[in-house]
């Protein structure tokens, strides 16, 4: 089923050459049932791009989704058209009173400030409030994932000394879960982050699971008990070369904290065409996700705020089944061998 879009939105034109179905409003208003209405928060720099990955996403389910765009009134992007931002996206007094089935918070280039030194922390908190109120379930990227389990549920970053840059190997930790369903045992994600989460603060919270985890680069994907917020600490939806333009742009600037990405050009060869290894379980994801949105969303968007408050999601998604530890046998599946992918297995 196709998603709905802004008429004109730059995107349409990447969707249609990769053969994905989206429907402009005055074809969507011929269609007799409810979509799922989603809001993304976009707080990338360049946005087009941000929302591009996200509907590519997000228009695997078979599901009619309805999306619009947030962005913060606080600060103003340098990387995108003063009029694409008028054309297409609204701040938070333009939603207030609107409920939603499903909110996206992107990533942000900003996670080695102090949550309070960012420029729109303020209004960010805002948000978040009303989504707490008024969206059903919340997605959080990267650093939107950090920002939101810090304010939901006091969990500290740190900076690392050198930046989480490539694709990392993260382990599943509850085969029975709905929203990793499908998963292989061990699922590849990008990351590219400058700091990461406290995950002793994760596990001493008892309102917090984490659904995957890595070795090298900790906690990639975690939610609370409701699943009214998940977390994804990685970046699934990047495509093939978005960590090859970062790290070229990282490396023009001269930054001393950003090592070459790992487990993502065949041979550590950055002439060669990265490996895209991570679009399936990606894909997986934001399907299940968006189903489970679906199957428990209620069909009055009104009763959101009640049904939140009440704590009344749905059927009950508590655990049944002891989360799964990671390995303890020292398998090595992605032993590193400048590919990444090929040795190993021993």
């Amino acid at each position: 089923m196709p998603i709905k879009i802004p008429m004109g939105l730059p995107a349409r034109g990447v969707l249609d050459a990769e053969r994905i179905f989206a429907l402009e409003d005055p074809e969507a208003e011929k269609q007799d049932f409810r979509p799922l209405r989603f809001v993304i928060l976009n707080l990338m720099p360049k946005k087009i791009e941000t929302e591009t990955q996200l509907l590519r996403l997000m228009s695997k389910s078979p599901l009619q989704l309805d999306v619009d765009f947030m962005r913060t009134s606080t600060h103003t992007g340098t990387h995108v058209s003063h009029d694409h931002l008028i054309k297409f996206y609204e701040t938070l007094d333009s939603f207030r009173d609107k409920c939603y089935d499903g909110l996206v918070v992107t990533g942000a280039p900003v996670e080695h400030l102090d949550f309070e030194e960012v420029d729109y922390w303020d209004e960010f908190k805002e948000i978040l409030d009303w989504a707490s109120t008024h969206v059903f379930s919340t997605m959080y990227l990267c650093w939107g994932a950090m920002a939101g389990l810090n304010y939901h549920y006091g969990v500290c970053k740190h900076l690392e000394p050198q930046k989480i840059f490539g694709v990392f190997p993260q382990y599943l930790m509850d085969e029975y879960c709905f929203l990793t369903n499908g998963f292989d045992e061990i699922a590849l994600q990008p990351h590219s982050r400058l700091a990461s989460v406290d995950e002793d603060d994760i596990r001493a919270n008892p309102d917090l699971q984490i659904l995957t985890w890595g070795p090298d680069s900790g906690p990639g994907l975690l939610a609370n008990k409701d699943f009214s917020e998940v977390f994804a600490l990685g970046h699934w939806e990047y495509s093939k070369r978005t960590l090859a333009e970062e790290y070229e742009r990282d490396m023009k600037k001269g930054l001393k904290n950003v090592p070459f990405p790992r487990n993502y050009f065949p041979h550590d060869d950055p002439t060669l065409e990265p490996l895209f290894s991570w679009r399936a379980h990606g894909n997986l994801l934001w399907r299940n996700w968006i189903n489970w949105v679906y199957e428990t969303t209620p069909y009055d968007l009104s009763q959101i705020p009640t049904l939140r408050r009440e704590k009344r999601l749905g059927t009950d998604r508590s655990l049944r089944h002891a989360a799964e530890s990671p390995r303890k046998d020292d398998f090595a599946p992605f032993a590193h061998d400048g590919y990444g992918l090929t040795e190993g297995f021993r």
